[in-house]
């Protein structure tokens, strides 16, 4: 699949794609609480579209480690305003949204989002599937151990590519049964994983690649990096640069970030590396 259909809008990924992350939260491990005003997701929006994001991931729902869920009263009355104006004065942009309840995607679909990003894959709310089916958006299962209240409590694999891989088919297999065309997968860096696991997953990535869907990564500023590096998340941009551009060479589409111009940055060059290599 090198083609998303997002509404009116498509998507080549024979060339990776960036998606700029905007949390609507006042909790995000980042940069919570910096956009909780229209002047401010607007020129957030305006600046990663310029600086060249493909698609714009809204939520409003931290996942951080550790974080409590969230009320879907909450969640709506802090998305669906924002959502309406960033569609409003961006029509031509695709926008995803970062939701696991099915209502809140459904909702957001009619007021013009084009892609679900749900973090349980469907787990937490049995109807999200049916909801990305009736609509036939693109759908983005990431891997998640536990709950974001939970997932960094000892996580242990026997062997986390295989258990990455089997989840996966797993979610698919129930996916394709209710008739979702397009399908993207996430490792889920971070989500219930060890410093090791989330290296062997980076390493490994090109495994994914072999169920014929575009892989997304979300390494922006995570402490695997931080904790790497022993550095904050203000210091992890650098690191975030390298480990994106580790990901490109082992086969990502999608980077998920809050920097974006970097990250379209790291997408030419390894683009023209790969050039001169293939002539």
């Amino acid at each position: 699949m090198t083609r998303l259909f997002c509404s009116s809008h498509t998507l080549d990924l024979a060339t990776p794609a960036v998606m700029g992350v905007l949390n609507l939260t006042p909790d995000s491990f980042w940069d919570g609480g910096r956009y909780g005003h229209s002047a401010d997701y607007l020129r957030q929006v305006e600046k990663m579209l310029n600086e060249g994001a493909s698609i714009i991931d809204i939520g409003a729902v931290s996942t951080r480690p550790g974080a409590e869920v969230v009320g879907e009263e909450e969640e709506y009355r802090r998305l669906m305003p924002a959502l309406e104006e960033i569609v409003r004065h961006f029509p031509s942009c695709i926008i995803s949204v970062d939701t696991f309840r099915s209502q809140i995607g459904r909702e957001a679909i009619e007021r013009g989002a084009s892609m679900i990003n749900d973090i349980y894959g469907g787990r937490f709310d049995d109807r999200m599937i049916d909801t990305v089916a009736h609509y036939n958006v693109p759908y983005l299962i990431m891997h998640m151990k536990g709950t974001p209240a939970t997932m960094q409590d000892n996580p242990v694999y026997a062997n986390v590519v295989a258990a990455l891989t089997y989840f996966f088919e797993q979610r698919l297999e129930a996916c394709r049964e209710k008739g979702v065309r397009q399908i993207l997968i996430d490792p889920g860096f971070g989500f219930g994983k060890t410093l090791e696991q989330n290296f062997t997953l980076l390493s490994r990535l090109q495994e994914f690649k072999s169920m014929g869907l575009p892989v997304t990564v979300g390494l922006s500023r995570k402490s695997m990096i931080c904790k790497l590096l022993n550095i904050s998340p203000s210091a992890a941009l650098n690191g975030t640069t390298v480990l994106n551009t580790i990901a490109l060479l082992n086969g990502a589409d999608i980077l998920r970030v809050h920097d974006v111009r970097e990250a379209v940055e790291a997408v030419r060059l390894v683009g023209k590396m790969n050039e001169m290599q293939d002539a």
